[in-house]
């Protein structure tokens, strides 16, 4: 708790654990500061060490609450469950949205310090599932960003009452506003475009197909915004067609993880915007889901997110380009250093990893007892 209350952390699944966040719910659970955990719930491991945590600190007085989407594909059974198990320990179970699913990734931790109300809001691109964080590419921010906690608050006080139509300062929430601030930012490129400055629009998703966004990327493309796309599934654009979409460039990575997570990269005239979040660009995520994307405000975490774009941009292994024609190729590496992204990823959490000084030791054996 104190760690994220001095500095913003950013996990990168899987090649970091998700033991911080965890050890972060079982600190809330046991520290006397803490007066509440809220948490909104999608997909969950079959044995999960989050709802220990969270009955945990039911049991210990916090005010617990869990906003359980239970119309989650071939987890309603399993999300029934644990919301029983949850709703036994004192903890307030909310069952989501009559006329939409609860697909946001958002926790939110309030403390008293000093008589003062402190937040850590933890938002995230993938599910608490700690089976699937092992397999699944995702990231997760942890911050103590006034701003993002207040407005983490208004979420929560709007899921509770049913309100979608909530105003917020940092988030994008689906589906009342994210699709229009999305589009306001691709504009925004188009607009320097227009006047000769340099436009770029970098974004990583799982599918692409909503029709409002391709026709604004094909804007962007014909405006001169270089567009370049990480999209694992879907892809509904024609990407590379002259007097089109010939600035638009769409790569899909199919390694040993899943890739899983969003980024939404923005050159801003210069004052690089950066978000993630829970939401791909389809009209289910924008317009039928209720969906956080969020900011990525700390310039040293920025610059970790960009890397990982840069490295997947780069990957000549386990990448496919996207054609014109609509099919997909693997890139030429003759003469190339290959790259593998994932491969890099797991390499580079390795390297990072303190190591142990070994210092041999001299050891000597003393029987227990005498020799006869």
């Amino acid at each position: 708790i104190d760690k994220v209350m001095q500095e913003d952390l950013i996990l990168s699944y899987p090649y970091e654990q998700m033991t911080p966040f965890l050890q972060l719910i079982k600190e809330a659970a046991l520290d006397p500061r803490v007066l509440s955990i809220k948490i909104t719930i999608y997909r969950l491991a079959s044995k999960a060490a989050l709802v220990d945590y969270l009955r945990l600190a039911a049991e210990n007085g916090k005010e617990v609450t869990v906003l359980m989407e239970l119309r989650a594909r071939f987890d309603e059974a399993n999300n029934i469950n644990w919301s029983e198990s949850l709703e036994e320990a004192g903890c307030t179970v909310l069952y989501g949205l009559e006329d939409y699913k609860v697909h946001s990734k958002v926790c939110q931790i309030t403390l008293m310090e000093k008589k003062k109300i402190k937040r850590i809001t933890q938002v995230g691109t993938g599910n608490y599932n700690e089976k699937t964080a092992k397999l699944y590419t995702d990231l997760s921010l942890m911050t103590a960003d006034e701003e993002i906690g207040n407005d983490a608050a208004v979420y929560f006080k709007n899921m509770s009452i049913a309100n979608i139509n909530g105003h917020y300062d940092r988030l994008f929430v689906a589906p009342n506003s994210m699709k229009d601030k999305i589009l306001a930012l691709i504009q925004g490129e188009i607009e320097e475009a227009q006047r000769g400055e340099p436009a770029e629009i970098l974004v990583k998703i799982n599918s692409l197909t909503d029709r409002k966004t391709i026709d604004a990327l094909k804007d962007a493309s014909q405006a001169g915004v270089r567009v370049r796309m990480i999209i694992r599934g879907i892809c509904c654009l024609k990407a590379g067609i002259p007097g089109l979409s010939e600035n638009i460039h769409v790569r899909s990575i199919v390694g040993n993880f899943l890739e899983h997570s969003r980024i939404f990269f923005f050159l801003n005239d210069g004052e690089e915007e950066l978000y993630m979040g829970s939401a791909d660009w389809m009209p289910r995520n924008l317009d039928r889901r209720v969906e956080i994307l969020f900011p990525v405000l700390d310039d040293t975490l920025k610059e970790k997110v960009k890397h990982i774009l840069d490295v997947e941009l780069a990957d000549n292994t386990k990448a496919h380009v996207l054609k014109p024609d609509g099919e997909y190729e693997k890139i030429d590496r003759r003469g190339k250093v290959l790259v593998n992204s994932q491969k890099q990823f797991c390499e580079e959490a390795v390297a990072a990893v303190p190591k142990t000084d070994h210092v041999y030791r001299e050891r000597v054996f003393v029987p227990a007892e005498p020799a006869e």
